[in-house]
């Protein structure tokens, strides 16, 4: 089974601080995500001055706008190499979500394996063909989105890629089912849809998950999943945006743990008997015994037999084989028949 791929998202929990963005990619690689993801952006060049804060952030930093909220909230391109340096260091996969073509340009000069599109970007046609004319993996969020503007977007990357001729590998494209609300209410979260984007695009999918607690993102997995993203914080009471809707280091840890578990548990599609069963398999089936004393030549008839466990005999399978049949030799009675007891 493919192993999921699991990002720990801390978004802007930094506060614009590169100490504390530091202590987040620790805390991510030691709870074993596979990646720890930032955002990349200049404020200037993604909200108006006016434009409003969307409900939750109002509800966590109250009144303003949006560009007095996320401008506090950026890291310099000095910081951006540090991060990269830093996850270096502790073995785990760099990502930031770039917001603006040059972003992309920065982070894929710093070594970002994949590029994460963020949910509110997807209807972004300029920002979707500059990643795209990257050549590498993408990961398309599609919160807010209809299967439309999804198919949609997906088009475009793949006509970017064919441009620049890149082989058709869909593998490389992996889409996230999404619901953009800070927490998402059990109600909302609607995980058949994931499946649904894969049916119809024919992609790898998985979930990027803003409810509270681990029980949905986990719940994904087993419906296949092969991406899980989840905002993480070192203070879930800190002031921010997204502070309460995340994970503490803990609860991080024991996503990993338990998505881990379930990879485990969820196995592969062979049914099949597993390798410590087959000793309890030989000791609860049963076999043919002889409820009776039965004289050679005898024929033998149903009242004359017993299954009973253990099952290392003849099973009850084979009864048609054996009423019928004559007895080789003499059997007392409560023993086990095997196939030289029969003639």
């Amino acid at each position: 089974m493919v192993s999921t791929f699991i990002i720990a998202e801390a978004g802007v929990n930094h506060d614009g601080s590169l100490a504390k963005a530091l202590r987040l990619i620790d805390i991510a690689a030691e709870a074993g995500a596979d990646a720890v993801k930032f955002q990349t952006f200049r404020t200037e060049e993604v909200t108006s001055r006016a434009a409003p804060k969307a409900a939750y952030q109002q509800r966590e930093t109250g009144e303003g706008s949006q560009f007095e909220m996320i401008k506090r909230l950026e890291l310099s391109d000095e910081d951006h190499a540090a991060l990269a340096r830093r996850a270096a260091e502790r073995e785990i996969e760099f990502m930031s979500t770039p917001f603006a073509p040059w972003a992309v340009e920065l982070l894929v000069g710093l070594g970002m394996k994949r590029i994460k599109i963020a949910s509110g970007e997807i209807v972004n046609l300029p920002l979707i063909r500059t990643v795209a004319r990257t050549g590498l993996p993408i990961i398309l969020s599609t919160g807010m989105a209809t299967m439309a503007e999804v198919e949609r977007a997906v088009g475009w990357i793949r006509a970017v890629w064919a441009e620049i001729g890149k082989p058709p590998a869909d593998d490389e494209l992996t889409v996230l089912h999404c619901t953009s609300d800070y927490p998402t209410p059990a109600r909302f979260v609607n995980l058949a849809a994931m499946n649904a984007l894969g049916d119809t695009l024919g992609v790898p999918v998985g979930y990027s998950d803003h409810s509270e607690g681990t029980l949905v993102a986990v719940a994904a997995v087993a419906r296949g999943a092969r991406v899980i993203e989840k905002h993480f914080t070192e203070d879930r009471g800190a002031f921010g945006p997204d502070h309460s809707a995340s994970l503490d280091p803990a609860g991080l840890r024991a996503l990993v743990e338990a998505i881990r578990f379930t990879e485990a548990a969820l196995g592969s599609a062979e049914k099949a008997p597993a390798a410590n069963e087959l000793a309890t398999r030989e000791l609860v089936r049963r076999s043919a015994f002889a409820r009776r004393p039965i004289a050679a030549g005898e024929t033998i008839t149903a009242d004359a037999l017993a299954f009973l466990r253990p099952g290392t005999g003849i099973g009850p399978e084979r009864v048609d084989e054996l009423i019928g049949r004559s007895a080789a030799r003499a059997i007392p009675a409560d023993a086990m028949l095997t196939p030289d007891d029969l003639a």
